[in-house]
């Protein structure tokens, strides 16, 4: 199951160079792209804002 960014984002950038496999999209808010995503959970680890969950 891959990771997901809930609406907390604040699109920091905090979470992007952290991404081993470059599954995180930059915008308004950032996205996880699910079939690139590892979940390693770099990206949770690195959110100041705790928007990003394993998906449901």
């Amino acid at each position: 199951m891959a990771y997901v960014i809930n609406d907390n984002c604040v699109a920091c950038g905090t979470c992007a160079p952290v991404c081993p496999v470059e599954a995180i999209s930059e915008g308004d808010k950032y996205s996880i792209d699910p079939d690139t995503c590892i979940e390693c959970g770099s990206c949770a680890g690195v959110c100041p804002s705790d928007a990003i969950h394993l998906g449901e």
